[in-house]
């Protein structure tokens, strides 16, 4: 199964790194390998939410989310987004954006940079991407989930989050000290309204999701019941199937916000950050994703989604700090590596005691049944 999950991720390294050589010699080849690898780095959290979201959802939309999504990952964020920055920021038409990113300008032009441009906007997208996956970070923890990681601090965070709307008061305030202690004084207004517009987006695509999700659940029961069969949980299809796919993608792009600007920080060229980033990067971070619900990991490891979720938290919280400081990208592929890694061990001992404890149920038993 892994040969034919990772399969054609493998071949699409192998053809980007080949395309990088052409187009640029071994020092391209090297920065697209180096892209390919932050982008899994900082995205392996992403896949286990994917792969949350991605199990609910029928055999149609998988494969829509990994063909057409995939498409939407590689060239709509990879590609197209950074020239849509600097297309509307910097008042250029598409062609004229392109340019700029393949030129450098000369010297004493005063024309900005591609990279200069897109750096200029990295506090309206780290609070738009930030406040849509802080809201999803809160939204879980606030739950009264089945299953708690964290015990001692996600029991009173599930008795405080019965308060209707919480989720919303938390980020509406927190979105009103981000503009007010890391904006920049021209930059307060565009920073509250791209936040407003991150919970705005969350909301809208997640509602819309759960909506048509229960109406389709609710059909299958009472047709079930009328002919007396039993009733299953359904898979998302039709519109429920299409929202989450929507959910999924924006998502996404929340999540490849820190990845396609700190590429800055290695090449500013958008032929390779498309070629790392997006061919080899998303194509494996979609593999991990399949991966991980084909070979029910999420299943055998309780504590993942929790870990990937906490993860998410501490990523938007780097986005907003960004807002002001720079943040190492090394840091924050870490510190997203470090919540999954412990959730991963706390579920292997977590299974590893029931085992013990059900083996030792048993042996008690034949004990007292050969007495």
């Amino acid at each position: 199964m892994v040969i034919r999950v990772f399969g054609i991720s493998i071949a699409v390294t192998i053809v980007s790194l080949g395309v990088a050589y052409l187009y640029g010699g071994w020092t391209a080849l090297a920065l697209c390998a180096i892209l390919g690898v932050l982008e899994v780095s900082l995205s392996f959290d992403n896949a286990v939410i994917n792969a949350t979201v991605l199990e609910k959802m029928s055999e149609f939309w998988q494969k829509i989310f990994l063909t057409i999504g995939i498409l939407i990952a590689v060239f709509g964020m990879r590609l197209l987004f950074p020239l849509l920055i600097v297309w509307v920021t910097a008042g250029l038409n598409p062609v004229e954006a392109f340019d700029l990113a393949m030129n450098v300008p000369e010297e004493g032009s005063g024309q900005q940079s591609y990279e200069e441009i897109l750096t200029a906007a990295h506090p309206q997208i780290a609070a738009f991407g930030g406040m849509f996956l802080f809201m999803l970070f809160l939204n879980f923890i606030l739950e009264d989930n089945e299953i708690k990681w964290l015990t001692w601090l996600e029991r009173p965070l599930a008795v405080i989050g019965k308060l209707d709307q919480l989720a919303v008061v938390i980020a509406g305030g927190s979105l009103v000290l981000i503009a007010e202690f890391l904006a920049e004084d021209d930059q307060i207004s565009t920073v509250m309204v791209a936040g407003v517009l991150g919970i705005i987006t969350y909301i809208t695509v997640n509602s819309l999701g759960q909506l048509f999700h229960t109406e389709e659940l609710a059909a299958e029961h009472d047709e079930a019941v009328k002919s007396g069969g039993p009733s299953q949980l359904a898979k998302a299809t039709g519109k429920a199937g299409f929202f989450l796919f929507l959910y999924l993608e924006v998502l996404d792009a929340s999540f490849s916000f820190d990845g396609v600007i700190g590429a800055f920080a290695i090449t500013a060229d958008p032929i390779i950050i498309a070629l790392g980033l997006g061919f080899i990067g998303a194509m494996f971070v979609r593999s991990i994703t399949v991966y991980l619900v084909r070979a029910g990991t999420l299943n055998e490891y309780r504590y993942l989604e929790h870990g990937a979720h906490w993860a998410i938290g501490a990523l938007a919280a780097i986005l907003f700090f960004s807002i002001k400081w720079h943040i190492n990208e090394i840091i924050t592929g870490l510190v997203g590596v470090a919540f999954i890694g412990a959730a991963a061990l706390s579920s292997i001992v977590a299974n590893r005691r029931e085992a013990a404890e059900s083996g030792s149920d048993t042996s008690e038993k034949d004990s007292l049944t050969a007495k």
